[in-house]
Order: structure tokens, then sequence, then C-alpha cells
């Protein structure tokens, strides 16, 4: 089978660091929909999820419990396959990289970048942080000293490395991100790195001497003090896996159609990993998809508020496949979401509920009443075409929307053929069609209804798949790649049948269905400011908060490329602000009373770019202008020289 026959789909390898929580299941809930749909349009597919088990942030936490590192790895990983397993998550293999197979390729990877050239040894001195396994320059510190990912201290390290020439591929990357305008998804990520490498790479240290838990470099070096780096060693997962340094029995999967990964770890599989295939000499991945983070009503997650979603209580109660849905559907992908109980039970009662159940409900009773339950789609042609048109029309868009990672307009398009259902019962009225003796008409539309939503329910299915084999069971039809042919490819219409009665699919919910998350009392364990502090906080009237807190603000350079007056306001002005996204951001500021729109076109801003939209005057709103105002009027923050668009600050 050629290569194009083939879908690689994998998940990042989760570290053992903590059990699952909601943001791993929303990737891998992403990365199963992805291998579904591929299975069901038949490519031969690979579903790849598993575990990182190396570094030294696994070997203090086992110590800390007093177990050996494999022991504790055993136990963390066991925790993630069990819920994958719970969750049918379709995967072909579950890797883990205590796995000896897995060290062997690593180690083979590293022989082959080493003979290259593009390995040396020397020592390294820098800031090391344990938590991110990652080394910084001073200049991205924080008080020269925080982390400027996660906010801890770091250590200065001092020790001999082998060192991967990263700096070598600058160009070749450069000009792989051009040439690929999707290669990372969505596309504004791949601005954030094309400027992070233009900004000059450094080599890349890729060996640790001062903790043991790791895979040993290869023995030809002679080295045995060395492990490789995490990142080394986890990146190469996505071909040990496909056997890459034993039989290679599945290298031809290679290379990836999609790495999903997070955000926070975009730039070692964007960066890292795409230098180390070209030292390797193999294809780069089609596609890397870097979702955002979830927060909880509102609240960034942390044990200590004691609002961390887990997922299987939430799939426990609500129903997986109703998860499934919440997860794919409230958030565009690369966006922050946010998990509440409300929002949730909102989508169930009304997307799934009152517009896919009901549907189903009102088919059944329609063919129940008029016709003993048999559905006949014979005529649906002649009478109802431009319905099935219309429906066709919506499908035709759906597959593109998935693999460009356009999850929610995938779904929110899917459900324009149940709209167009529900407006032809309320239209055309069965009741009606058969009291005037045009019985003709009204199984016709019986057969319309039946196959919209068969069609629904099979490019639903990769989202909902125990729901959709319900609907298809009640439908008399079975999906698979056959009924995907000849209901969305072909524009099919279903067999006779005679209709099979189900339970509602989706009982509406009332209630809260969880114990809501009560923070912890958090501030009787926090210390106790000095005097000396405490004044100056009170005098001040300062609410002080965390390093944490405080990134969770993105804050970047605007330029107002477009500035319109807001009709009938006096203080509004309607701007478009480029923030290096694909397209600018329109954002709603009230500073008409200090600046004309004229004025500011061209001119740059300090903007807050991860502000829920709002709507100001009927208008959306998705960001806000940093400005201080005093006694003497109100003055835009801005950078003192021009800067690149979308440049961060902090």
């Amino acid at each position: 089978m050629s290569c194009h026959k083939k879908a690689y789909i994998t998940t990042p390898i989760y570290y053992v660091n903590d059990i699952a929580h909601i943001g791993h299941a929303y990737t891998t809930i992403i990365a199963d929909t992805l291998a579904r749909y591929s299975r069901m349009s038949g490519l031969e597919t690979f579903f790849l999820t598993g575990t990182d088990e190396h570094g030294q942030k696994i070997e203090e936490s086992a110590k800390a419990r007093g177990k050996t590192a494999q022991a504790y790895a055993d136990e963390i990983s066991a925790t993630f396959k069990t819920l994958w397993d719970d969750f049918d998550i379709s995967y072909d293999k579950f890797i883990r990289t205590t796995d000896e197979a897995h060290k062997k390729g690593a180690q083979k990877a590293f022989t082959t970048m080493h003979a290259k050239g593009d390995v040396y040894k020397d020592v390294y001195k820098g800031h090391y942080c344990i938590s991110c396994e990652t080394f910084f320059p001073v200049t991205q510190l924080v008080d020269d000293e925080f982390c400027p990912e996660c906010g801890k201290s770091t250590t200065i390290v001092e020790e001999e490395s082998y060192f991967f020439k990263l700096s070598k591929y600058q160009d070749r990357l450069l000009a792989w991100y051009e040439k690929n305008p999707d290669c990372i998804l969505p596309r504004n990520k791949r601005n954030e790195v094309i400027r992070f490498v233009e900004g000059g790479l450094q080599d890349l240290s890729i060996t640790r001497t001062s903790f043991d838990w790791g895979v040993k470099i290869p023995e030809n070096l002679n080295d045995p003090k060395h492990v490789m780096y995490v990142w080394l060693d986890a990146l190469t997962n996505y071909i040990t896996a496909l056997g890459y340094g034993e039989d290679e029995k599945d290298m031809d999967f290679w290379p990836a159609r999609v790495h999903l990964i997070g955000k926070d770890i975009l730039r070692f599989h964007a960066i890292y990993w795409p230098a180390f295939l070209m030292s390797l000499d193999l294809p780069l991945p089609k596609h890397i998809a870097a979702h955002g983070w979830w927060t909880r009503d509102g609240e960034k997650m942390s044990k200590s508020k004691g609002n961390v979603v887990n997922p299987r209580e939430v799939a426990d109660a609500y129903g997986l496949d109703n998860f499934r849905y919440f997860m794919l559907r409230e958030v565009p992908f690369g966006g922050d979401g946010d998990f509440s109980q409300k929002a949730l039970i909102d989508r169930i009662n009304s997307d799934l509920g009152n517009d896919l159940g009901n549907l189903l409900n009102r088919l059944i009773g329609m063919s129940g009443k008029y016709f003993e339950g048999r559905v006949d789609s014979e005529l649906v042609s002649r009478y109802y075409q431009k319905e099935l048109d219309e429906v066709n029309a919506s499908l035709a868009k759906l597959e593109p929307m998935l693999f460009e990672m356009q999850i929610h307009k995938y779904l929110e398009e899917l459900w324009r053929p149940l709209t167009v259902a529900n407006k032809s019962i309320d239209q055309y009225q069965p009741w009606r069609l058969m009291k005037e003796g045009r019985e003709e008409e009204a199984m016709a539309l019986n057969g319309l209804i039946a196959a919209i939503l068969a069609k629904v329910s099979v490019m639903l299915h990769p989202v909902m798949p125990d729901v959709c084999s319900k609907i298809a069971t009640a439908l008399g039809f079975v999906i698979d790649n056959s009924s995907w042919n000849h209901l969305i490819q072909e524009h099919g219409l279903l067999e006779h049948f005679t209709i099979e009665k189900i339970p509602p699919l989706f009982p509406r919910i009332e209630v809260p269905l969880l114990e809501q998350a009560i923070p912890n009392d958090t501030q009787s364990k926090a210390p106790k400011p000095t005097q000396k502090e405490a004044t100056t906080q009170k005098s001040e009237g300062i609410a002080m908060i965390g390093i944490d807190q405080f990134f969770q603000t993105s804050l970047k350079v605007g330029t107002i490329v477009d500035a319109q007056e807001v009709p009938k306001s006096k203080k509004l002005l309607l701007l478009q602000v480029d923030i290096g996204e694909e397209n600018p951001r329109q954002v709603v500021a009230g500073i008409k009373e200090w600046y004309s729109a004229t004025d500011l076109v061209g001119t740059q801003a300090c903007v807050v770019a991860n502000l829920k939209p709002a709507k100001l005057m009927g208008l959306k709103s998705e960001g806000m202008l940093l400005a201080a105002k005093d006694s003497n009027g109100l003055s835009l923050i801005r950078p003192e020289t021009p800067k690149t668009a979308g440049t961060p600050i902090g």
C-alpha cells in the first residue's frame, strides 16, 4: 500500500510525574477522533500514545516516595494506560520510554547523529529548570533566577555534555516553515516558532551526568556516565514505536500525518524534533498541532485550589461520548478552554438533546404513527432534492476542517444538516401531508430525515462512537468504510428498513452531577508577610500575586492596521490589531475621547491577547489595549521603539 494510503497519528508521550488530567484527555480524545476518522475513510492507520519516564524529575519524585524510579514509572504509566483503555481510546501501540526496544532505537539515533558529525562533547554551564527539564539563557530568566515557563527557581549547572549542532539546521528549519505553511497548526503558532528561530539557535546539550535515570548513550562511545537528555530520548519515541533501530517493520507509516501536542512543548516538537530528523535523513512530519490549556470556571487548575478536573469523574457522571463532544466543540483548537459543568450541561441539553436526540425521537414517532415503523427512501430525491443538496454541501466541507484542526468548526458545520432536518419537519408537516392523503411525500420526508441522521451519525462517529453506533443500529445500518463511501462520498440514501425504538439518548440534565470544586483554604498555609511587607501592601492597596498568576496573562505588541469610529458611541473605536496571527484581532476600545481613528493607524500598542471575547454595543472584542489614565488624561502603553507585531511582553 502506498504511503498516502497510511495515516500515522500521535499524542505526546505523557510525563509520569502525576496522573492524567483533563489536558491529557483532551489531546488523546482529539488524536482518537482523527485516528477513527482515518480508519473509517479507508486509510491504514497507526495511532500511538504512551508515557515518557526518564529524567531527573522522575528520579527525584520516586525517591521522595521511597520507590525506585522504575517502580514509580510503572505505577504512573499504568494509570494512563488504564484510563485510555477505559475510555476506549483506539490506540495501536502504547509506548513506554523504559521499553528496551525504545532504548535501542534512541541509541541508534544518537549513533547516527554522532557519526554524521552533528554531535560533539564539551562543557555546559547554565541555568537549569528541573521541572521543565530545560536550560535557559540568563536573558530569558525572570529576575535572573526564575524559570520563564513555570516560575520556579533555576539551578546553575556545570557539567560535561554532548551537544547537538542545532545551529547548523537553522536555515533548513526556516526554509521548511516557509515551504510548508501548515506544518505547525494553528498558523499563528508557526509565526511564534519562526520568530524564535530567526533570533538565533544555540547548539543543544543532549546528555546529562548529574543523574542516572535515563537512556545510556551508545556503548561504542565508552562514556558510561552520560545519559541522554530527556527530550532527545522522548522525541525519538515517534520513530522507535515504528521499529526504528530494530526490525523497522512499521516505518512505512512515517512521516506522521499529525503530531498532537500541548502548546507548552511546541518548541521541542517544532524546532528540536525536525532538526533531529534532518540529521537522521528522515522525512519531516506533515503537521505539528499545538492546543491550548484548560481552566476550570475561569480559574487555573491546581491541587492547592482543589479544582483539578478528573476526566474519569466527568465521563462517569455525564457520559464519555458527551464529554468527548463537549471538549472538541467548546473551544477552537489552539485557544485555551474553560471547563464548567454549566457549559457541559448546556451542550448536552441543547446541541445533543434538542438537535440530535430529539430528531431521532421525532423520526421514531413519525414512522411509528404513520407507517408502522417503516422507512423508505425511494422517493426522497423527487420531493426533497433541495434539502439533500444542502446537506451534502455541508458534509463535503468537513474532512479538510478535521485535519486542519478546525474541529469546533467541523462540528458546527456538521450540525447544519440537523437544522435542515428539523426545519423540514416543521415546514412540510407530516401530519398535514397524511391528513391530505399525500402519503408518498410523508414517507419521502421520513426517508429524508433518516438519511440526514445516518449521514450525520457517520461523520460524528469519530467524536461520539458509542452514541452514533446506537443511532446507526436504530436506522438499520453499520458505520464502517462501506457506509462512509455510500452515504458521504456517493451521496447515497438508506435502504428500506424498519426503525428500532431506542430509549432517549440524551436525558435532560437539570442540575450539576458533580460536586462543585471548593477551593482549599490556602491562605492559612501561606507564610505570613513580615510587618514591613504587610504595611507596604496595605498602604499601596496591592493584591499580591505569584509569578505563575502573572504568566497566565498573555501580553503582546500589536500594530493597529485599521481604526473606525463606532456609530452612535461617544467613547468607542473599532480597531483591527495585528498581533502576529494569521488575521488581525478586532478590539473595541473606549479611547475615542483621547485618540482619533486616523491617528492610530500604523501605530503600536500593548495588547492583552488571552482575554475571553466580549461584546460592546454588539461588536465582538478579542483583546484589550493597555493604557494609563490620570488627571492629565489617558495614554496608551506603547513599546519605546517599533517591535514586530506579536512580540511577547514580559
